[in-house]
């Protein structure tokens, strides 16, 4: 039932309900209208989807296609956080989350041995042996320190560099281009430019590991003789990428959070069993990656609406993860909630396929963090923190800490 209503103009991205929260406009979209058109920059309307039933419709359908060489490309910005619809982007080999099946299929199919739960449960004495490692580095420090750069960025990124077999001697290397890539103002030959350093030093190391495998999984990857080079470089770079930007910015902001609710720390302190639950519930209260874009390929009914094919569909996970006709108060972090559907990692095929790697990383790393530093506490005022509004993937530049 299409009515003639005015379309939202942009997607709302300004933080002013608080840190924590969704933008105030996006939530107020929900309540009236979850399935809502949307004006683009270059006047093409398109829908942006905030309802939690909703969302998951759009992401489980493969009618919505991931694509990026179909329509709207979505990496170049003019305004925060407003794709521009420009000329179709060509398909990047080996980037399987811009792909359909059975493109898709091929490609994601060939690393879930590397991910199973089981997989991931063995890793973890090494996850945990790194963790203490750095937090006994971060020990060593006088306070106040920068927990992003001293525990929330190094953690994850050498976890996935040691299970990618990445040196993690270049990391300050690929971290400043990837987050050149993620940063939403910035313009397309410079964010071009960054992805271009990425492609190159990756495409290197996966010649390296063809002519020399070792034991990890880019080496699994390049035995196999059906992936061609740029295949591998392209999953290399999508493993990554998403291997360390988004873990380490839930450590830090879930930290932040946690450290602005008193009440839900002093549980967790006093019942180190809950940091497993605690997980959850901060995934869905944060969902640090929120906005996610697909492509109509044919009319299809949503919510009641009908969005026609060649629409562009923005989904924000985040109003999603909030919506309270699924989760009674939404707003509140609830360490006991039992989070049943949330969507942080995804819905569908193109879920997250590191899931349970991240969940071990924040599990080890909350849990160990507030072990080791019992006051710990912010050593500015919570409105000085300065937050990533700028980036793809939301979290903090820094978080300012300190403890007796």
């Amino acid at each position: 039932m299409n009515q003639q209503v005015s379309p939202v103009n942009g997607l709302p991205m300004g933080r002013d309900a608080g840190p924590f929260d969704p933008p105030s406009a996006i939530t107020a979209l929900r309540e009236t209208r979850p399935v809502s058109p949307m004006l683009f920059p270059d006047g093409h309307e398109g829908w942006l989807i905030t309802g939690y039933e909703a969302v998951r419709q759009v992401m489980s359908d493969a009618r919505f296609s991931n694509r990026l060489d179909l329509g709207v490309v979505h990496v170049p910005y003019e305004t925060p956080g407003m794709p521009v619809a420009t000329e179709p982007s060509p398909q990047i080999p080996g980037l399987f989350i811009s792909m359909d099946a059975p493109d898709h299929t091929r490609l994601r199919r060939k690393l879930t041995g590397a991910f199973t739960v089981k997989r991931m449960k063995q890793l973890e004495d090494g996850i945990i042996a790194i963790t203490e490692q750095q937090l006994d580095a971060v020990a060593q420090l006088a306070p106040p320190i920068d927990l992003v750069r001293e525990f929330a960025l190094p953690v994850p990124s050498l976890v996935i560099c040691e299970l990618l077999g990445v040196p993690y001697a270049d990391r300050e290397t690929f971290q400043a281009n990837s987050s050149k890539f993620m940063e939403r103002d910035v313009n397309l030959e410079d964010k071009m430019a960054a992805f271009g350093a990425m492609m190159g030093y990756l495409g290197q190391l996966c010649t390296d590991k063809r002519a020399e495998p070792g034991e990890d999984i880019l080496s699994d990857l390049a035995r196999d003789e059906d992936l061609s080079i740029e295949e591998l470089t392209g999953m290399a770079f999508l493993l990554l990428l998403a291997g360390h930007e988004t873990t380490a910015n839930m450590l830090s902001l879930g930290a932040f959070a946690l450290l602005e609710h008193p009440t839900q720390l002093a549980e967790l302190r006093a019942d180190p069993t809950l940091f497993g639950n605690a997980v959850e519930e901060l995934m869905r209260y944060l969902s640090v990656a929120d906005i996610f874009y697909r492509y109509a390929t044919e009319d299809i009914e949503v919510g009641g609406e009908t969005i026609p094919a060649g629409s562009t569909v923005v989904v924000s996970l985040l109003a999603a993860n909030r919506d309270p006709k699924h989760f009674e108060d939404p707003d509140t972090i609830d360490l006991h909630r039992k989070v049943r559907g949330q969507v942080a990692f995804g819905h569908g095929v193109h879920q997250c396929l590191g899931q349970q790697l991240a969940r071990i990383e924040m599990r080890v790393g909350f849990e160990g963090l507030f072990r080791r530093f019992p006051d710990l506490r912010l050593a500015v005022p919570a409105g000085e923190v300065p937050l990533r509004t700028n980036m793809n993937i939301y979290g903090v530049h820094e978080l300012p800490v300190t403890w007796s």
